[in-house]
């Protein structure tokens, strides 16, 4: 995917490649804290998600970079393709990793890695998950990806050289896709409504940008598909009615996983 990306509401970027600099910026609606305080939610948040990602079958390791260290979560084969799959507005949550889970577990086989860009916080509701996004260091971020991408290379991925993308564009300044140097697929729904991110026109102007690059591109629109429409675990689809996202279409979610596991064969397996 896009080598780096993050959403606003549930966007999710898998990346196998940065292109010149990933991670995409986030366009939120704007949502009122609950009065439980945040700290409390964080500490609590944390703790749960350490325990999970702890657990089988992830393996946590510590990813130097610079002057600083974070964790990331990998699953899949040591010597498989790797994949770099970035986190939703959420963080590390039980989502995203089972996403990564199911790409570890497409034939003929890959490698997934899921950089800790919170440093081990996950939200708990909407209002939690905004302001932790928004006190992200993107340009940290960005960092964060290349270092995860560099140690698949160095720890037996020999090929990270691919990007797919879920409803969401980076920002100009932090990934510009007309200098895209990496084959590009993205997946957006016809119903959603983060306008300038992750909409109808935002895809389109992707799509344009992507032609301009010369590079391969596919660009697919879902219609009748809100944001997040990946999201099928029986919680995640809570999630996202409780967000008032009520399109509920497995076999939309199936067939943009085929695309996805098509495209990454295609140029990570030839």
């Amino acid at each position: 995917m896009l080598a780096a990306a993050l959403s606003s509401s549930s966007s999710r970027i898998f990346s196998r490649t940065i292109a010149k600099s990933s991670a995409a910026s986030s366009s939120s609606s704007s949502f009122s804290p609950r009065a439980a305080p945040r700290l409390a939610i964080r500490s609590m948040a944390a703790s749960s998600a350490a325990a999970a990602a702890g657990s089988a079958p992830f393996t946590k390791v510590r990813i130097q970079r610079e002057d600083t260290a974070f964790d990331a979560y990998v699953v899949g084969k040591d010597d498989a393709p790797g994949i770099v799959v970035l986190q939703e507005w959420w963080g590390v949550d039980f989502e995203i990793k089972n996403h990564a889970l199911k790409i570890s577990q497409m034939d003929p086989g890959f490698k997934a890695l899921i950089p800790d860009l919170y440093r081990g916080k996950v939200g708990l509701d909407v209002a939690e998950a905004q302001h932790l996004m928004e006190g992200l260091d993107w340009a940290g971020a960005v960092k964060d990806i290349r270092a995860s991408v560099n140690w698949l290379k160095a720890n037996g991925s020999t090929k990270v050289d691919s990007v797919v993308a879920f409803y969401g564009v980076p920002s100009p300044e932090l990934a510009d896709p007309a200098k895209a140097k990496a084959p590009v697929q993205a997946h957006f729904g016809e119903l959603d409504n983060f306008v300038g991110f992750s909409d109808v026109t935002a895809a389109k102007a992707l799509e344009e940008k992507l032609k301009a690059s010369g590079i391969p591109y596919e660009v697919h629109i879902y219609p009748g598909n809100g944001h997040a429409f990946m999201n099928r675990s029986p919680d995640g689809v809570k999630r996202r009615k409780n967000m008032g996202l009520e399109d509920d279409n497995e076999a939309t979610a199936e067939l943009a996983w085929s695309r996805f596991k098509t495209w990454m064969s295609r140029y990570l397996h030839p």
